[in-house]
């Protein structure tokens, strides 16, 4: 009941559109909510759309909405993201997987793919019987450091044959990552290490991470719904440059000679992540990989072990 009244589903969708209408995307929040507590799809909805709602549904989509309004994210109500084509669970213990950081993974199947076509190729050449697919798994081993939700992990095992590791500092954080490898039937091995510290293997062709890279200083400044986001994942120090400094003082050692860095960055950062691993002798070929919006949003480097 509202206001003494029965409501239907095309009421509801009125009352969300005006409740969230000075939101971003608002609309698109009250739509989602309203699928995700009657469980419909968009086309029941519309097809529904004069069929009336139980007072107990009206009373959650409301509560839904007064919480997003003040700033709560609503995959962390649905737990629902989409990122790479797949549908990931999120809740308050893990960063919500964004489309900018599909640029990521999309650089690392581009070199991983392109590695395995190269062996592929060589296989004919030499024309013996031999399955490349397990040549692939065998020799091609990425990690993700800080992996949260998983989702750059789990892609990456999910669109090819590379053997995926995927470390957090944050026990919450695995398990919402375990959940969602198992989700995706893919098999990864999970380590719980304060970044390099747990890290017993030495000889990984990619490392790939989205650490946090937020200036402390900038974290109360941020919208509401990031703000909401668990501060262990956003706060990257004073500068935004603390987990940047570990990385280049210490992924070369864990990587092959030849081996890829591959780091997610702020649109600000390009040039102080990239001066970070110049300094390190152990770096070249030092690129920069924009977004679809021109903003700077992956640095990689090739290890040259000396």
């Amino acid at each position: 009941m509202y206001g003494g009244k029965s409501l239907t589903i095309g009421k509801l969708k009125e009352i969300g559109k005006k409740q969230l209408e000075n939101l971003e995307d608002g609309k698109i929040k009250a739509h989602i909510l309203l699928e995700f507590i009657l469980n419909m799809s968009n086309s029941e909805l519309v097809i529904y759309e004069n069929k009336s709602v139980d007072e107990q549904d009206v009373n959650a989509y409301l509560q839904y909405l007064n919480e997003v309004k003040e700033g709560y994210p609503v995959q962390y109500i649905t737990h629902n993201q989409a990122f790479m084509g797949l549908d990931f669970y999120v809740d308050e213990n893990v960063l919500i997987p964004q489309p900018d950081t599909e640029i990521l993974v999309e650089e690392a199947i581009r070199v991983i793919n392109e590695k395995n076509t190269n062996i592929t190729k060589e296989i004919n050449k030499r024309e013996k019987v031999i399955d490349a697919q397990k040549i692939n798994q065998e020799e091609y081993n990425v990690l993700d450091l800080c992996t949260g939700s998983g989702a750059i992990a789990i892609s990456i095992a999910k669109y090819t044959n590379a053997k995926v590791y995927a470390s957090d500092v944050s026990n919450e954080a695995l398990n919402v990552a375990r959940k969602n490898a198992k989700k995706h039937e893919t098999n990864i091995e999970f380590i719980n290490s304060d970044m390099f510290n747990n890290i017993a293997k030495n000889d990984f062709d990619i490392i790939v991470s989205n650490p946090p890279y937020i200036e402390k200083s900038t974290i109360p400044l941020l919208d509401k719904e990031v703000q909401s986001e668990p501060q262990i994942a956003l706060d990257g120090g004073d500068d935004g440059l603390d987990f940047y400094r570990i990385i280049s003082e210490k992924a070369y050692r864990f990587l092959k000679k030849d081996g890829s860095i591959m780091l997610e960055i702020g649109y600000n950062q390009k040039n102080s992540v990239s001066e970070l691993l110049a300094r390190n002798e152990h770096y070249s070929n030092i690129e920069c990989i924009k977004d679809l919006a021109g903003n700077d949003r992956v640095i990689i480097a090739r290890v040259n072990k000396i």
